[in-house]
């Protein structure tokens, strides 16, 4: 074949016609059905869920505060103090009153020695956030949210966690002062710790005693036992300490909480203290300087007549965190309006 000869063509296929619309009626589609459309949908949700569109995210680090054991803790503040720790405990909704009670203790100086029991792992990282090493947490966490409402079975399980606390670091060997956070100190008190006694502790009564009172624990009450205050406890690592503070998570168990009895730490510290008596010896602060909030801010009387001599002030004989924040402004006493750069953790 020349390069110009033109090639055989084929026949051409026979055309065929469609078949009218008459003919053969139309059919949807299998891939068009509803069934199958939903089908489809469904498919790619799942896939959506299982394979995230767009790039993959870096995993945040796992915080080392979940690992920080109560043993590395307590060393940590009892080295700041010479083998003496100042422990408090706190949820997340009472963080405004740790810090403004932590700008009064700085301000005596004992800021180092502090440890705060954390009872929610946002409050343990936002402490150690800004202050790295004086909180921990000792699982299980309790309800944060439930504990803060007194005389709730939160508020019940947030306290009577804080003997086994303090047991724990007598065990350690260390000597500890424990403060509820709703206090501001006025000045040191550990000059008050006078003499080598087992247990001190601030009597939680209104009447007004004479400023040289016994110091002994006094006795029962109608209810059958004292009214001494839990909010602030000074314990040596003695036999006698201890053997209080296992009376007292006994007394727990006895006692817990119900519906009809809302109870809290209290009482069953009191009956520890009544069913201990002459085994621990114990040592009740003097009133002018450890004065209950029944007592501070409801006789103006007895507040000017021992002016100079307060040293811890406990905004308690109130609930409600609106109340008492009131009261310690009316006061004075709710420093971190003004002084919230005195805190190891700022602005809160």
């Amino acid at each position: 074949m020349s390069l110009y000869q033109r090639p055989h063509q084929k026949p051409p296929a026979a055309v065929s016609h469609p078949v009218s619309p008459a003919a053969a009626p139309s059919r949807p589609l299998p891939l068009l059905t509803l069934p199958y459309l939903f089908s489809l949908l469904a498919l790619l949700l799942l896939v959506a869920l299982l394979f995230p569109w767009g790039p993959a995210r870096p995993s945040s680090p796992a915080s080392p505060w979940r690992a920080y054991t109560f043993q590395k803790a307590a060393a940590f503040a009892a080295g700041a103090g010479n083998g003496t720790i100042v422990l408090s405990a706190v949820s997340g909704p009472y963080l405004p009153f740790l810090s403004n009670w932590l700008i009064s203790v700085r301000r005596a100086g004992r800021a180092d020695q502090v440890l705060v029991v954390a009872e929610d792992y946002e409050t343990l990282e936002r402490i150690n956030a800004a202050w790295p090493g004086h909180a921990v947490l000792v699982p299980p966490a309790p309800d944060a949210q439930a504990a803060h409402k007194f005389g709730s079975q939160g508020f019940f399980n947030f306290t009577s966690r804080r003997p086994r606390h303090l047991l724990q670091i007598l065990e350690l060997g260390y000597s500890v002062m424990y403060n509820d956070v709703d206090m501001v100190w006025l000045a040191d008190p550990f000059p008050y710790l006078v003499g080598d006694h087992d247990v001190y502790f601030m009597d939680d009564m209104t009447p007004v005693k004479p400023l040289d009172h016994s110091h002994e624990l006094p006795p029962p009450g109608k209810k059958g036992r004292t009214y001494i205050c839990s909010c602030m406890i000074f314990l040596r690592p003695t036999e006698g300490a201890k053997l209080l503070l296992r009376k007292w998570i006994e007394e727990l168990k006895e006692q817990p909480w119900s519906m009809k009895q809302k109870s809290n730490d209290q009482p069953a510290f009191n009956w520890a203290l009544n069913k201990t008596a002459g085994q621990v010896d114990v040592y009740v602060l003097p009133q002018s300087a450890f004065p209950t909030g029944g007592l501070y801010f409801k006789n103006k009387t007895w507040v000017k007549e021992t002016k100079g001599k307060h040293v811890i002030i406990h905004n308690n004989y109130i609930t409600g965190f609106e109340k008492k924040i009131k009261r310690f402004r009316d006061h004075g006493l709710w420093l971190v309006d003004e002084h919230s750069d005195e805190s190891p953790l700022g602005t809160v």
